[in-house]
């Protein structure tokens, strides 16, 4: 093989794995990768280690203390639906906990609770130190 050729082969092998998303450059939340989806069911050990149900708790977070109330439906140790309550009275921060709130149903929903860890998203870095910290209330709430 001569130098030109491994040269090409070289410059090809980083293009290919930027077509392939490996150093894609774009933000995404922080969430670990699942498969399990709603209508699925969840292995045998999450089902009986959460009792279904609808939980409310309520996360602080910052300095502030800011607050954000999580209401969290789980079946089978998955989460089926979340609402996210803001409580914030400054308008930047309503507005970041709004956008969170809009945001987090996309990344949790049909996830195993037990999986879930929200990082920035929306633009929202505090609001999912406060989601993370109801969601672990929660955890608490349903243990069986």
């Amino acid at each position: 093989m001569t130098i030109g050729n491994r040269m090409k082969r070289m410059t090809m092998i980083p293009a290919a794995l930027l077509l392939a998303g490996a150093l894609s450059s774009e933000p995404r939340a922080e969430a670990a990768p699942t498969t399990t989806r709603v209508g699925i069911p969840a292995p045998q050990s999450q089902r009986n280690r959460y009792a279904d149900g609808t939980y409310t708790a309520t996360g602080q977070y910052g300095g502030g203390p800011s607050f954000i109330t999580v209401k969290a439906t789980l079946a089978n140790g998955v989460i089926t639906a979340v609402e996210v309550i803001p409580h914030a009275t400054v308008p930047r921060s309503l507005e970041l906990q709004r956008r969170f709130a809009a945001a987090v149903p996309r990344v949790v929903v049909g996830r195993p609770i037990d999986q879930v860890n929200v990082g920035k998203l929306a633009g929202s870095s505090n609001t999912p130190k406060g989601f993370n910290a109801a969601i672990r209330q929660i955890r608490d709430q349903a243990a069986r």
